[in-house]
């Protein structure tokens, strides 16, 4: 059956793609700048007769045609960029790249695409249509490395009928995976807001326009646009993570920047959100006898998984991994550029168990202590190939 064979191919592997797993580990590198990880991913591809392209520049796009004929085509997608992050782990593929770390998988996610790559190949004798294996760069920086591969026409010739893609999960105990369809993950804008007032003896507040009085009053009002405009029914998130303002205990500013988020999963909802928060911060400021400029810098849209697509990449799940290892998640207010592929064509982005209480494997992903059980790394190649071929129709 083509489950056992697929389970045994990637058992087989597993040490293999623990190896190229720790291989990209240890060599990890910013957002469009992961030259060697596509050299690395690259020469794979090569070895195991793969024909592949580059995109966006660090990007590539490979391509396994099964051997029986059928015009269907499925995208898979696994990320390669790490964060600016000292990593803290003690192991023997500790980052060799000071201040720089793969804290959200990404390392997981390409060799386990890669790992997919040789069982698919394996078996192109058995399979009808093609497989369209997308490694992106840049996930983790505006504009995405999504947004531009898509632009480039990475979901052209051939056309994918749809695309799935899977990312860690440490909540979830390595052995197991989760599924949402519908909304899942959130839109994300990056808020620079500047408040401009006139400073002077903290001693003499008469004598000036206190830009972090005015901040203060802003910060607080800007909660109204979640709490009072937005649909209660509908998840917003708004942060503001970053105040500065250069004063001393006795000198006001002229000046307070302060940086934050803005979340949601709905974009009429989100354009209205702009219009909102500018029009709060701006009038404040002028009614205090300051001013204010409010810069969205617009990030990635939210993530929808379609009913269709998802349904059949779940009952996948369950069949290669049994009904009790795979769970419901809940709507995530973090935000992932795989959404731009969710806006052009039919996605599924599951979840990914990669904790081990017994192993203290439980830190959380953009943290310098984030590892995974690597158990999880005969799963994810072998269930990604299982969803394929079954989404397919083999």
């Amino acid at each position: 059956m083509l489950k056992e064979k697929i389970q045994a191919l990637a058992k087989n592997i597993h040490n293999e793609t623990i190896a190229n797993r720790r291989h990209i580990h240890a060599n990890p590198e910013l957002s469009f700048k992961e030259y060697k990880t596509s050299e690395f991913i690259a020469s794979k591809l090569t070895e195991w007769g793969i024909p592949f392209e580059h995109k966006a520049e660090t990007g590539i796009v490979g391509l396994i045609k099964g051997n029986k004929a059928s015009e269907k085509v499925l995208a898979l997608r696994a990320d390669m960029d790490a964060l600016p992050i000292l990593e803290a782990n003690e192991v023997e593929y500790k980052s060799k790249n000071e201040g720089v770390m793969h804290a959200c998988g990404h390392d997981v996610h390409s060799a386990s695409l890669l790992g997919t790559a040789k069982i698919l190949s394996s078996l192109k004798d058995e399979f009808a249509g093609s497989v369209k294996l997308i490694f992106q760069p840049g996930e983790e920086l505006l504009p995405g490395g999504a947004s531009i591969m898509i632009k480039e026409g990475v979901l052209e010739n051939p056309k994918p009928s749809g695309i799935v893609g899977q990312h860690v999960m440490p909540l979830i105990d390595a052995g197991k995976v989760g599924f949402r369809a519908g909304q899942y993950m959130a839109s994300t804008d990056e808020l620079y807001i500047t408040v401009k007032g006139k400073g002077g003896h903290g001693a003499q507040p008469h004598m000036n326009i206190d830009p972090v009085l005015i901040s203060a009053h802003i910060i607080v009002a800007l909660q109204q646009v979640v709490s009072r405009i937005a649909d209660p029914r509908l998840p917003s998130v708004l942060s503001i993570g970053k105040v500065i303002a250069n004063g001393a205990t006795n000198v006001i500013p002229n000046e307070v920047k302060m940086e934050g988020t803005f979340r949601t999963l709905d974009e009429e909802w989100r354009k209205e959100a702009h219009v909102r928060m500018k029009k709060i911060a701006e009038g404040i400021a002028e009614s205090m006898g300051g001013s204010c400029e409010f810069i969205i810098a617009n990030g990635y849209p939210f993530l929808v998984n379609e009913e269709k697509i998802t349904a059949a990449a779940r009952a996948s799940a369950e069949e290669y991994l049994g009904k009790e290892n795979v769970l419901d998640l809940d709507i995530w207010m973090a935000a992932e550029d795989f959404a731009y592929y969710s806006q052009v064509t039919d996605a599924c982005f599951y979840r990914l168990g990669t904790r081990n209480e017994e192993r203290g494997i439980t830190s959380s992903v953009h943290t310098p202590t984030f590892d995974i059980d690597e158990k999880a790394l005969e799963i994810s190649t072998g269930l990604m190939a299982y969803i394929a071929l079954k989404e397919l129709g083999n």
